[in-house]
């Protein structure tokens, strides 16, 4: 199903590609010994795009279960940062570490220096306000 799935996405346009990431899921459950993380190329493919419909495809059951951590953080936060609704972004309450929450709370503190709204997914993932005399975090080195 992997090999099927694959040519599919490749030879796709961007809803055939959404397709194929809300169908990894179900295929995963329903291949005999699922598909293991054949797919995840797919899922990394998706999640290097701009496209929010098909961030939160990729951040689907399949995504959920076989994104390593980093991965998987790095892809909410670039769902909050293209304004992709976290309740599209599945596994997120058993996969929300403490890491992540200190991502989200970073990205919060960047956008309120920048004196642009907190949405309220990006609160709600940072979880408590960070305290005002927490320093700033540095500048991305590509912003210098």
């Amino acid at each position: 199903p992997a090999v099927r799935a694959s040519a599919v996405y490749r030879h796709g346009d961007a809803a055939e590609r959404r397709g194929v990431l809300r169908a990894l899921g179900p295929l995963d459950l329903l291949a005999p010994y699922g598909l293991r993380d054949d797919a995840v190329p797919l899922v990394s493919d998706a999640l290097r795009a701009n496209d929010p419909r098909l961030l939160a495809a990729a951040l689907g059951p399949y995504g959920a279960r076989h994104l390593p951590a980093p991965a998987y953080r790095e892809a909410v936060l670039k769902c909050l940062h293209c304004s992709v609704p976290l309740r599209a972004v599945a596994g997120l309450p058993h996969r929300t570490d403490a890491e992540l929450a200190r991502m989200a709370a970073t990205h919060a503190r960047e956008l309120t220096s920048a004196g642009r709204p907190v949405p309220g997914d990006v609160r709600a993932l940072a979880g408590p306000r960070p305290a005002a005399t927490e320093p700033l975090p540095p500048p991305h080195p590509a912003g210098t």
